[in-house]
């Protein structure tokens, strides 16, 4: 296993001994397996040194999908023979053509490995029994997350989506005191007690402990109390990842509630300016886009790829917990980003807003219907049961986001229970351009 036990914890010198290591097997790996990265590369050779890696070009989600098409099923940048590869999994799709992912056996033990190091700095130990909500339909958030979470060694109930009746039962008859899903789900399933489960409230399930993962949302303070009111469980943001990279290597700990990097044993991190992709320095404060490249990868190993996912740095030295990677927040992702007059929008933003409002449930959509630019921020927001819309409490919203934004918005108040709870993930930002 190329794995380190313990690999979050590992002091920095030694893991630079370690990583660098790694690096000198998978760079001659890549140069001669993946014609992807050669024709990439353009006849240029990989650095020894890891910290010499923006001398190559980045590679992003575009390319991939264009080397899946012209090479199906799993494109050139496959880099080892088919039958290496033991399972296939399918990204969400949620922006673009759905790709397909392959993985060997040691590419699932490392992915299993790596997310297990997240569920157990989130909380989940043997002692509990957790039940998985995740789609198991080929999405990798499915069987591979489960096996994330039985790393921990606790009892893993596989029930995945839809059944919501059901769900709500066996938690009850089980005694299950865990919850693995999207920040979202548990608003479904309050709508579901409350209209079939007369006399049941949230809290009487008994959940302990939430894991959440598979869309923003966790970072709001807000809609962290108000988990901890209805449902009595701690929140937790457990689950962070990209499908082509790791699933899961991403986890807050009780001590800090931003997202500890999990994964430095076999996973190089860089950040990039979005929009020049320039190096950005990774120190406290920094911001930028997050590029990974696989040290240990079989099948359809990375290279300075981009994420997509727009983060900010809090901290470099070692937490409380004893993790000694870099923690992070996820600010947005460069697709979802929205520029009005000049200043960059990301719905995180607007959610931590409209949950401050009490008339309203917290349910947004950005609804763009015309290219940019953008002089106004058009919000449709969702109303709180019982609240009707009035013109004052639409004025007092786009108020609300003008002060904490900067930005004018146009905000539309829609009835309570408007947009569909998702059991997977929620898109906020609709582009129905022209």
């Amino acid at each position: 296993m190329s794995t380190l036990k313990d690999g979050e914890k590992c002091p920095p010198d030694d893991l630079q001994a370690h990583i660098q290591g790694l690096w000198q097997a998978q760079r001659a790996h890549v140069a001669t397996a993946s014609p992807f990265y050669r024709a990439l590369w353009q006849g240029r050779t990989p650095p020894r040194d890891l910290r010499d890696l923006p001398d190559l070009p980045l590679s992003d989600k575009a390319q991939l999908r264009l080397s899946q098409a012209a090479h199906p099923p799993f494109g050139d940048y496959l880099a080892a023979p088919r039958a290496l590869a033991n399972r296939l999994h399918r990204t969400s799709g949620t922006t673009g053509q759905a790709m397909n992912l392959a993985l060997s056996a040691r590419d699932a033990r490392i992915t299993q490995e790596v997310g297990g190091r997240c569920h157990r700095s989130a909380g989940l130990t043997a002692e509990h029994t957790v039940v998985h909500c995740l789609n198991y339909q080929m999405w990798m958030g499915g069987l591979t997350d489960h096996m994330t979470l039985e790393e921990t060694g606790a009892l893993v109930v596989p029930f995945g989506v839809g059944a919501t009746d059901l769900l709500i039962r066996t938690i009850v008859e089980v005694g299950i005191t865990a919850i693995s899903c999207t920040p979202s789900y548990p608003a479904v399933l309050e709508q579901v007690i409350a209209d079939r489960f007369p006399g049941l409230a949230p809290r009487d399930l008994g959940l302990k402990l939430g894991l959440f993962g598979g869309e923003a949302g966790l970072d709001d303070p807000a809609l962290r109390a108000r988990l901890r009111d209805t449902w009595g469980m701690e929140p937790r943001n457990a689950n962070y990842g990209v499908s082509d990279v790791f699933s899961n290597f991403g986890a807050e700990c009780p001590h800090d509630s931003r997202l500890h990097f999990m994964a430095a044993d076999v996973l190089y991190p860089e950040l990039i300016d979005p929009e020049t992709g320039s190096p950005v320095t990774v120190e406290p404060g920094a911001r930028g886009e997050l590029v990974l490249t696989h040290l240990v990868r079989d099948c359809q190993p990375l290279v300075r790829f981009r994420t997509g996912d727009i983060i900010a740095i809090g901290d470099t030295g070692p937490c409380a917990c004893g993790c000694t990677g870099f923690r992070f927040s996820v600010i947005g992702r460069s697709d979802d980003m929205v520029v009005v007059r000049g200043l960059n929008m990301f719905p995180t933003m607007v959610a931590a807003v409209l949950n401050e409002i009490p008339e309203l449930s917290g349910d947004y959509r950005i609804t763009l219907e015309t290219p940019p630019p953008y002089d106004s921020l058009p919000v449709q927001a969702e109303l709180a049961p019982g609240v009707d819309a009035s013109p004052e409490l639409a004025r007092r919203v786009e108020g609300a986001i003008k002060a904490r934004l900067g930005a004018s918005a146009r905000v539309v108040l829609c009835p309570a229970n408007s947009f569909p709870r998702t059991e997977g993930k929620t898109k906020r930002v609709i582009r129905s351009l022209p």
